[in-house]
């Protein structure tokens, strides 16, 4: 395993192969993991309460924006989230 293996963990997409799919499971897999990123550093004092909220609200609303912008495309194809699996600051 290297670094970026390690500190940029990614699975498998296991939905339908479809673009629309595969860009939400990657957003959504960047998403995750910046905000497993920003709990780990608020927990052991190196981002304040009040900073990882203003950081998830941030990423929240990028999260938001892209899904407004591709939600009809995901739902033209009937995606659920169990059939999906994304960003960085």
């Amino acid at each position: 395993m290297n670094k970026l293996d390690f500190f940029y963990p990614r699975s498998r997409y296991r939905g339908e192969f479809i673009p629309e799919h595969i860009a939400f499971n990657l957003h959504f897999q960047y998403f995750a993991h910046q905000v497993s990123l920003l709990c780990g550093l608020q927990t052991n004092g190196k981002v304040s309460p009040i900073e990882a909220y203003h950081r998830l609200v941030d990423l929240w609303q990028q999260f938001e924006e892209y899904t407004a912008l591709n939600l009809s495309d995901l739902n033209s194809h009937e995606a659920t989230l169990d059939q999906i699996e994304i960003e960085e600051v």
